[in-house]
């Protein structure tokens, strides 16, 4: 798994999910900064901070994982945040609407499986 291309796959796949989750926490996160925390509690733990780690998960997290620092340890943010909006944020909802929640949560696994590769911001 040292060649060129599977590093560049694993940019690829690194950028282009944490970019793509990002135009869903985008909104989340400037409910936070405005104070609006008008958001679902799907696990039980209050809807301020369900709100703070999702927008905590799909917006500052992916940045960490497109640089390609800490990667592991920011990927199981989106892991856990796909993970509850499949099975419970989703959950009376058609597979069409929980289909990109198993998608970035499959990605992120996989992710955290291989590490970010060779091609990172940061010195691994």
């Amino acid at each position: 798994m040292n060649t060129t291309s599977s590093h560049i796959g694993l940019l690829l796949l690194r950028v282009g999910f944490s970019i793509g989750l990002m135009t869903h926490g985008y909104g989340k996160l400037l409910r936070v900064i405005q104070g609006n925390f008008k958001f679902g509690d799907p696990i039980g733990i209050g809807v301020t901070p369900s709100l703070i780690l999702t927008a905590f998960s799909e917006f500052i997290a992916p940045i960490f994982i497109i640089i390609g620092w800490k990667m592991r340890l920011f990927s199981l943010f989106p892991i856990a945040t796909m993970l509850v909006a499949f099975l419970f944020a989703h959950d009376g909802d058609p597979f069409s609407k929980k289909e990109k929640a198993i998608m970035y949560f499959v990605a992120f696994v996989v992710l955290y499986f291989t590490g970010p590769g060779k091609y990172t911001l940061v010195k691994q």
